[in-house]
């Protein structure tokens, strides 16, 4: 775990509860994320996803537990990483150009204006954007906004991307492009990605890894897909693979019976499970026992 490129060790977070006492949204998340992969978490709503994503960002702490990225801890927030959340947060005031100058301006204070909107256009041209540097958010479509809040990601040139729903609130046309998009531009770059979703099919054509988390309070990490399908996968050919339905159909399993009936699964007697290693499963993938050799 620790020579993972994002190391997430024992944390938990608890909250002051109503009646008294604490309560305890996770406990003791354990897992690694290797740099240039790509990650999504589903679960169930209360398990703690948003928590964790604020946690990686630096916007949240701990109860306990730390997390490490390339060998150190976070402190608070950091330009290395860049969060997209369901809503776009874009400044109203602000043309497309000036969101992301601004962002722009932020990451490298000592550059002059004409660099940062030479690099800001370069950002808002790779999105799709390029003609409506100077429009306002309110002459966007939701899909507009929602790329400017990409572009002003990409800009800044984080390490990790960390994103929250980013696609959710959109149509499901426009939900698909902007997949592509952002698809295609972090195997471009290598980014690092830890994004939650809800969506089982954006999920599967997104990541290399999938997450389950139990449902909360109290949650957990139940364990880890391994994506199956080819990298190079196609948005039109990905439901054709003879893995796709296996790995659905597993994702959706747990999250409509296994999320809920976890523990109980634990307390079966013979049950192994390391906390500090969660399983990872590969649904579909080929048998890779070879074959017996027959006797000469």
């Amino acid at each position: 775990m620790a020579s993972s490129y994002i190391s997430i060790e024992g944390i938990a977070r608890r909250f002051p509860a109503p009646e008294g006492g604490k309560t305890t949204i996770f406990e003791d998340l354990w897992f690694g994320m290797e740099r240039g992969e790509f990650v999504c978490v589903i679960g169930h709503s209360g398990c703690g996803k948003t928590t964790v994503l604020n946690i990686l960002a630096g916007l949240d702490e701990p109860t306990e537990g730390a997390v490490i990225i390339d060998g150190k801890a976070i402190e608070g927030p950091s330009l290395d990483r860049a969060v997209i959340f369901q809503s776009h947060g874009l400044l109203p005031w602000r043309t497309v150009l000036g969101n992301v100058a601004y962002a722009v301006a932020s990451k490298w204070r000592d550059w002059p204006k004409a660099k940062v909107e030479e690099h800001a256009r370069k950002a808002i041209a790779t999105v799709g954007l390029a003609g409506a540097e100077m429009k306002k958010p309110s002459q966007l479509s939701g899909g507009m906004k929602q790329r400017v809040g990409i572009a002003r990601a990409l800009s800044i040139e984080p390490k990790i991307m960390l994103m929250d729903e980013p696609f959710s609130a959109l149509d499901a046309l426009t939900r698909g492009t902007l997949q592509d998009e952002v698809r295609g531009l972090c195997r471009t770059t290598g980014q690092t990605v830890f994004m939650i979703t809800h969506d089982v099919d954006e999920a599967i054509y997104l990541a290399d890894k999938i997450v389950l988390m139990t449902n909360g309070p109290d949650a957990r990490i139940a364990e880890i897909v391994v994506n199956p399908l080819p990298a190079d996968r196609s948005r039109h050919d990905v439901h054709k693979h003879p893995a796709f339905y296996p790995v659905r159909n597993h994702i959706i399993d747990f999250l409509v019976t296994r999320s809920k009936s976890f523990a109980a699964e634990l307390a079966t007697p013979g049950k192994v499970w390391n906390r500090r290693s969660p399983p990872l499963v590969t649904p579909g993938a080929p048998d890779p026992t070879p074959p017996l050799a027959r006797a000469v």
